[in-house]
């Protein structure tokens, strides 16, 4: 019993050293952790009890009062596992030993759950407020918003917004003088960014100069290379110079770029190589080709190019050297064109990936880049050669023989057949068509690209000779030759269409654009062709997609606009007609189809304004003329009209109708002497015209004059003639041929009544065709109608409105501004009651129609 020690003895704690715990485990004030709490007393808190369990030895042998612990269902006793009290009856405090839960952090104390250990620490301090920046930090701060400024502003330049650019660089040279200024004042001049300083520079240069500023930009390069601090700043003359260049001083262009070569070092080959070749440029602009000759050989020397060799054959050439022309062209041939051969692309394998990565690279950048390169040789080559062939021997033609010999002997001997193609187009230009059918036919057994190429253009040139069968016969084979030549099968639709074979011309053009989409040859050619079998939106569809293409092409425009004048769009055919006017102003076609269109819907003066205007540009045009006099003498303003007809006279002066039609316009505008003296002069010179006779015994008659009865014995004797004339004709027509009879007596006899219905109206005449004494001819090609036009008597009766000759009068029209006031009957005499010729039956041939 002497080793016994019990829990109760105070002198050792018997379970001293558990109670310093790690701050996370530590429980004790779990009573006041209101979250905890909460989640006790919740649903999802709640556990299910616990069996009761037998006291512990330790808790026995803490009871020396013979106390026994019961269960934790005992009366009386609750169990707190987290404070380890006895019950709310223990007097004495007794606290109990939790042995199982000290080692995880559970004591008998009631301390501040604080897992971290937190509160050992203290109070966080205050956050401390951000001192100010730096003079060092500020500066750092202004360089990168400098930086960003002539970012922003390259960026502006490389997307074309070049005034935006120049305000970014403007407000980075503004930031970075209020950034040295600060260093000045922060006592940092020391640590001055030069770098910065020539960027801002010369970004702002070179926006000064893409906005067209130079003198602006020459003085802000001028700052750069005065300053010995920027290191190669002397290249930045090349610049100036360019500068020179574009602003016409080409004697300080040289000097800047001579400057700039000296400054250069010679390790920097590709940089003097440039400059010396604007300096060549810049010779030939001065027409000084010997010094530019000079700067061009210097460089085929150092390191040759085709651009190079090209400019000195051009300089040869100024100079009239053919030997120099022709080693300069035997240089540029001796030019390397370093890229692989197009054999490197073909798929030769049958390795799946290789190909794909050969599928990959066959159009990748570097492919298109050496594409270019390739295009830029061939352009070069064929250029000097169509350049020095003319010039080079005696003749055209040994010339271009020359050239092509030495390219077959170079390594671009693919380009001898391109420049033979070129030799024919050239006899084409010189109207030399044998020699350029002669030159094409050399490639009928060549290879099939050439071969295709060569038919081509002979059946173009077959066709401008109207020679369609052997047109068709090289169209043909150009087809066979490449199943994909567009061009062949345009030239086949040609020949078909001109044939008049407009379906097989059509299924040719859709078989080209089937090739080729964009073929605008066969748009237009598809359009006309639908136009012609009257598929009129098939044909508008066509033309409208060729306008899409091809922006204001004017024959286009006005295809589209006939097209829709068919369709009866008139507001539509309008608008094309208008818009076509923006682009042929001055075209009097266009203007009088303006004026037809306003004159069919009723808009007379509209109509009458494009009308004028036509007649402004071309006032020769008969139908023109006639519509202007019909329109004047319509609104009884018939003064204004007699200059029209005058016009008329003139150029079809055995017209018999336009000196009636000037006659007429004076009787109605009152002028009678006038009109007796104009039908005199018509009447000397057409004696038989029996209209003529007519109007003159009625003039005479109203004037009191003695000559009616001359006249009157003149008409009868015409008439006479004109029967004679017509009973000649009768008898020697084949019998019941009633037309020619009709024709006969249509032909200006007053006494043929009217037409035969059905009977077609006979053709006008040309321009230089003489008159008939018989009669008046209608105007040829009259654009309103196709029926003859004659003058009678009834027609140029004042107290009867006037019928324009080439078309029917428009009933139904209403001036806007109200009818014209009638005018004065100003004859001197009261007319007779009694007519001469009353009993006289006027033909409905004599009325215009």
């Amino acid at each position: 019993m002497d080793n016994l020690r019990f829990a109760g003895d105070d002198d050792e704690d018997l379970y001293s050293g558990f109670d310093s715990v790690h701050p996370a485990l530590d429980t004790r004030q779990l009573d006041a952790d209101q979250g905890f709490q909460e989640a006790v007393r919740t649903s999802y808190g709640r556990r299910p009890p616990t069996q009761s369990r037998a006291p512990t030895t330790a808790a026995r042998l803490t009871s020396t009062a013979g106390l026994r612990i019961g269960t934790g269902q005992g009366t009386g006793l609750v169990l707190n596992s987290s404070v380890g009290q006895v019950g709310p009856g223990s007097s004495d405090g007794l606290k109990r030993p939790m042995t199982s839960m000290r080692g995880t952090g559970y004591t008998s104390q009631s301390n501040v759950f604080d897992p971290l250990n937190q509160a050992s620490k203290g109070p966080a301090p205050a956050l401390i407020s951000k001192t100010d920046e730096s003079p060092e930090e500020k500066i750092k701060s202004l360089e990168r918003r400098v930086m960003g400024l002539i970012e922003e502003s390259c960026m502006a330049a490389s997307r074309g917004e070049i005034r935006l650019a120049l305000d970014r660089a403007k407000e980075a040279s503004s930031k970075e003088r209020s950034l040295i200024r600060q260093r000045e004042q922060a006592g940092l001049s020391d640590g001055h960014n030069l770098d910065l300083t020539f960027s801002v520079l010369f970004n702002l240069a070179n926006q000064y100069a893409a906005n067209d500023m130079y003198t602006e930009a020459l003085n802000t390069y001028q700052v750069i290379t005065k300053d010995r601090m920027f290191n190669n700043s002397g290249r930045l003359r090349v610049n100036m110079g360019n500068i020179h260049y574009k602003m016409g001083q080409y004697n300080k262009a040289i000097k800047f770029y001579r400057m700039a070569l000296d400054q250069v070092p010679n390790t920097h080959k590709s940089m003097r190589i440039k400059i010396m070749h604007n300096i060549g440029l810049v010779f030939v602009k001065m027409a000084q080709y010997s010094e530019a000759c000079t700067s061009f050989e210097y460089i085929m020397q150092e390191e040759a190019n085709f651009k190079t060799g090209l400019d000195l054959v051009t300089a040869y050439y100024a100079l009239g050297d053919k030997e120099k022309m022709k080693k300069g062209f035997l240089r540029l041939l001796e030019c390397q064109l370093d890229i692989d051969d197009d054999e490197k692309y073909t798929a030769s394998s049958e390795d799946t990936q290789s190909n794909l990565i050969l599928e990959v690279i066959r159009n990748d950048p570097l492919r298109k880049m050496e594409r270019q390169m390739k295009q830029e040789a061939e352009r070069s080559i064929l250029t000097a050669a169509k350049l020095i062939s003319p010039v080079i021997e005696n003749t055209f033609s040994e010339g271009y023989n020359w050239c092509v010999d030495a390219i077959k002997n170079s390594q671009y001997a693919d380009l001898a057949n391109d420049l033979e193609i070129n030799k024919a187009v050239m006899f084409l230009r010189q109207k030399n068509f044998k020699d350029a059918v002669e030159t094409l036919k050399m490639f009928e057994k060549k290879e099939t690209k050439v071969a295709s190429t060569a038919a081509t253009n002979l059946s173009f040139l077959y066709f401008l000779q109207n020679e369609i069968d052997l047109a068709e016969k090289y169209a043909l084979m150009a087809r066979d030759s490449n199943g994909y030549n567009d061009s062949a099968l345009v030239n086949l639709g040609n020949c078909c269409f001109k044939r008049k074979d407009y379906e097989k011309a059509r299924e040719h053009y859709i078989a080209a654009l089937d090739i080729d989409a964009s073929c605008v040859e066969a748009l237009y050619n598809l359009g006309l062709t639908n136009k012609k079998l009257g598929r009129y939106e098939e044909a508008l569809d066509s033309l409208l997609k060729m306008h899409a293409i091809v922006r204001n092409y004017p024959p286009v425009v006005y295809q589209i606009a006939s097209l829709y004048q068919e369709l009866s769009d008139i507001d539509q055919a309008s608008e094309w007609y208008l818009q076509l006017l923006g682009l042929v102003p001055t075209d009097p076609h266009i203007h009088q189809r303006l004026g037809q269109l306003f004159d069919t819907e009723g808009d007379k003066q509209q109509g009458y304004q494009y009308y004028f205007d036509s007649y402004r540009y071309f006032p020769s045009n008969l139908e023109v003329i006639d519509w202007l006099g019909s329109y004047f003498i319509e609104h009884q303003v018939a003064e204004k009209a007699i200059s029209y007809f005058e016009r008329a006279a003139l150029m079809q002066p055995d017209e018999v109708k336009w000196q009636l039609m000037v006659a007429a316009c004076h009787r109605r505008s009152g002028n009678y002497q006038q009109a007796l003296q104009t039908y005199k002069q018509i009447h000397r010179r057409f004696p038989e015209n029996i209209e003529c006779l007519k109007l003159l015994i009625r003039l005479s008659s109203d004037l009191g004059l003695k000559e009616t009865a001359e006249y009157a014995q003149e008409l009868k004797k015409a008439e006479r003639a004109q029967e004679q004339r017509e009973s000649r004709a009768a008898s020697g027509s084949r019998p019941g041929s009633r037309r020619s009879s009709s024709r006969a007596s249509r032909s200006g006899s007053a006494a043929s009544g009217h037409e035969e219905p059905g009977a077609l109206p006979p053709k006008s005449p040309g321009p230089g065709a003489r008159a008939s004494s018989r009669g008046s001819r209608s105007i040829p090609g009259s654009a309103m109608s196709g029926r003859m036009t004659r003058l009678s008597l009834n027609d140029l009766d004042e107290n009867e409105p006037f019928v324009p000759s080439n078309k029917e009068v428009d009933s139904s029209y209403v001036d806007p501004l109200g009818p014209l006031q009638e005018r004065p009957k100003t004859s001197m005499r009261r007319k007779q009651d009694e007519d001469d010729f009353a009993d006289e039956e006027l033909g409905d041939d004599l009325l215009p129609e």
